[in-house]
């Protein structure tokens, strides 16, 4: 019995340092101190009973006017622009049977969003906005195999522009590109509870992206985590015992905002202004 459970006990320890090592950030980017000095508003600080869409240039200009940061959503169109929108599939916002990645950006263009007069903006257009102001969370979202050349054309983008900003992303393998090619980049990996969340992938996808084991290949600086499912063992130990700094989305109340911030937490948040 007592061989038994040394055993057990051994293994328990061997797969608490793989999970650890699997989970494992870079600590400590110098430039987290200013990102952490800002709330970001998700997808711009929209509002649509004023006309004013999600990651929209208005959008955008709201949060700079009011002193935030935003998070907003990259993708890559055929021609190879870069286009600030959050689904991939259009029927949401564009009430279009479509996918982004199949369009040219002038197609997308002339597809109003949520049915005002704006469209998806492309992102340096956005850029010029916040440069100089608040900074970007910039979320890369990949579509099928297409993560190395949506990296490759943001960090390209990106390494001119004269302004404060990270990237995360759902995707690990865009997470790892910005380790490989531009280490100096804020990078964070974006998740939450798959299995909670109604994923439709694989239980064995579920768990390694809820429990973020790719870290170990993109050791991302930052975890932005749904604010619901913050306190499951993935959250605990990449931020409480690994110290990877915690991103919270999307807050949606004051209560919510100041019990995030207060764990230490950065906050995306939606559907109200905070205080100054």
């Amino acid at each position: 019995m007592k061989k038994l459970l040394k055993t057990a006990a051994k293994a328990a320890l061997v797969g608490a340092g793989l999970y650890a090592w699997a989970q494992a950030p870079r600590r400590s980017h110098p430039a987290m101190d200013k990102l952490k000095k800002y709330r970001y508003a998700h997808r711009g600080l929209h509002d649509l009973t004023m006309g004013i869409p999600e990651n929209t240039l208005p959008a955008f200009q709201r949060a700079v006017d009011h002193g935030f940061g935003a998070e907003l959503d990259v993708h890559l169109t055929r021609d190879g622009q870069l286009v600030v929108i959050h689904d991939s599939q259009l029927e949401r916002l564009c009430d279009r049977a479509k996918v982004v990645e199949d369009l040219t950006y002038e197609e997308l263009a002339a597809m109003p969003i949520l049915g005002t007069e704006h469209c998806a903006p492309l992102l340096q257009d956005v850029l010029k906005i916040f440069e100089g102001k608040t900074p970007l969370i910039v979320e890369l979202k990949t579509w099928q195999d297409n993560a190395d050349a949506l990296s490759a054309a943001v960090n390209l983008m990106l390494k001119t522009y004269e302004g404060d900003y990270c990237i995360e992303s759902f995707d690990p393998r865009v997470v790892r590109w910005f380790r490989n090619y531009s280490p100096e980049t804020v990078r964070g990996q974006l998740s939450y509870d798959y299995a909670r969340g109604g994923s439709s992938r694989t239980p064995v996808e579920q768990f390694a992206l809820t429990h973020m084991l790719c870290n170990h290949a993109g050791r991302p600086d930052f975890v932005a985590y749904n604010y619901g499912d913050r306190h499951t063992l993935p959250v605990q130990v990449s931020c409480g015992v690994l110290g990877a700094q915690e991103v919270s989305w999307t807050i949606r109340t004051i209560e919510d905002m100041h019990a995030a911030e207060a764990a230490g937490a950065i906050v995306i948040f939606e559907n109200f202004i905070p205080e100054a």
